[in-house]
């Protein structure tokens, strides 16, 4: 798996079962792996992204934050944002809105990412509670707390930050 030499999971961690992973054996710091399945984003009935080519983020404590190669995603659709972030680990995030509705946003990318984090120079990543995200064919449910982009579906276990209580974590 991933685990880190001398990171363990805490007692209050759910136990994966079988085809499951448990956010706590994710590492921290966070690496990219490749997702396994095809991605998707809709914009209502309109598909604004189709991958088989996606990475996914994995750190300790939080559900897995899914990149798409930008030549997947419908670009004409977004607008960026003005709004950034800054990652201790990616680095500076801007902010992607759809073009029709330009105000909230809907995902993020990294232009010039740390250099463990290259790779996913310019790719997009979506907030599943904003916009419509499936994964192998599952819709995913969105991470709790607003701010996070986790994509939560029936192949992880938690508890993860962002639901109430986690804020020490």
């Amino acid at each position: 798996m991933w685990k880190h030499r001398g990171q363990q999971r805490p007692d209050f961690a759910e136990p994966p079962g079988p085809g499951q992973e448990s956010v706590w054996d994710y590492p921290r710091p966070p690496i990219l792996d490749p997702v396994q399945g095809v991605v998707e984003v809709f914009d209502g009935e309109t598909t604004l992204a189709r991958t088989n080519d996606a990475l996914r983020v994995l750190e300790t404590a939080s559900p897995p934050t899914v990149y798409l190669p930008p030549t997947d995603v419908i670009l004409d659709r977004l607008v960026p944002l003005r709004q950034t972030s800054f990652c201790e680990w990616k680095g500076a995030a801007s902010y992607w809105a759809r073009a029709h509705r330009p105000t909230e946003a809907i995902g993020w990318s990294y232009a010039q990412p740390t250099d463990t984090f290259r790779a996913i120079a310019g790719w997009f990543s979506f907030y599943p509670g904003r916009i419509r995200c499936l994964l192998a064919g599952e819709v995913v449910r969105p991470q709790g707390g607003g701010f996070y982009g986790g994509w939560v579906t029936d192949s992880i276990v938690g508890p993860w930050k962002g639901e109430a209580g986690t804020g020490g974590w």
